[in-house]
């Protein structure tokens, strides 16, 4: 597996790293690991102020110490891993880097300093996302999981990025364990204000609860029946789980809830995950909820 981590110094990047270390046993002999760090430009009238080889000694001590912490992590799990500094646009970077080295998986911190200050949401992460169609893992402030075999959910509504959230997750399952549990999450309507007027202009119920009920189990339906398969064909019998109201909360309620230590999402979809991810879905999960969050591009 080839494994694209960007790093900074912070405790945000050296959790992404620590997370790589943890799964060492997963996913697979001799991973191939490129640290990617990415200082920002000095300003010219600074860069003016000394000489190019005093500004180049700046970039290498500033790398050093971000990629000191990374070492020590890495060198326990016995991995060895490529080290890359440049100076730069750290989206540019990233997006450069990801294709010379044909990433299977990015991961990052959820915040950083420096040139990757704010990276979960910012403009960073948007353009990375934008630039890239590989996967992101977007980790929290606190240590890997202790345990191999970890509880999953993926996020599905019907369209074909919750189906390639799902493909993608039952076919590296090896960074889950073999043993992992699934939890197929959709968020039906509350149907909230389903109302018309009457002939008097009283307003009514549009809807009885059974018609609601009714609705919300078609909805449910056919956002999970296409994935179903998916599992069956693995030998995998996940938990579907049917939450009503704003994804977004009732997402990162469930995550919270049941501890979950990964949620799986595309990076588009239909309907109420329509730009979900980086949207107002993810962005309102990753503010309320600790969960690391998986993002599927393709």
């Amino acid at each position: 597996m080839k494994i694209l981590i960007p790093i900074d110094g912070s405790i945000y990047s050296d959790n992404a790293v620590a997370f790589v270390s943890s799964r060492t046993a997963l996913i697979g002999r001799e991973p191939h690991i490129v640290l990617l760090n990415v200082q920002a430009p000095l300003p010219a009238r600074a860069s003016r102020l000394v000489t190019s080889e005093a500004l180049e000694d700046y970039y290498k001590e500033e790398s050093e110490k971000a990629f000191k912490p990374a070492r020590k992590i890495l060198k326990k799990a016995n991995l060895d891993v490529e080290e890359v500094s440049v100076v730069g646009n750290p989206a540019e970077a990233i997006g450069y880097r990801k294709d010379d080295m044909d990433a299977d998986l990015i991961i990052m911190g959820s915040h950083g300093r420096s040139a990757l200050k704010g990276l979960l949401f910012g403009s960073v992460t948007n353009a990375v996302l934008a630039q890239t169609n590989v996967p992101l893992l977007m980790l929290r402030d606190m240590p890997p999981p202790e345990i191999h075999d970890l509880e999953v959910g993926i996020a599905v509504d019907g369209s074909k990025f919750g189906t390639n959230a799902v493909k993608y997750a039952l076919k590296h399952i090896a960074l889950f364990g073999h043993e992992a549990k699934f939890h197929v999450i959709n968020t039906v309507s509350d149907y909230a204000g389903a109302v018309m007027p009457d002939m008097t202009g009283m307003a009514l119920p549009a809807l009885s609860e059974d018609e609601v009920v009714e609705l919300q189990k078609t909805e449910f339906a056919e956002a999970i029946d296409p994935v179903l398969p998916l599992f069956e064909k693995a030998g995998i019998e996940p938990k579907e789980v049917c939450l009503v109201g704003n994804p977004g909360d009732e997402i990162a309620a469930y995550c919270k809830k049941r501890k979950l230590d990964v949620l799986v999402m595309g990076s588009h979809g239909y309907g109420r995950f329509k730009a979900a991810v980086m949207g107002s879905t993810a962005t309102r999960i990753a503010s309320i909820a600790d969960v690391p969050l998986l993002i599927i591009r393709k």
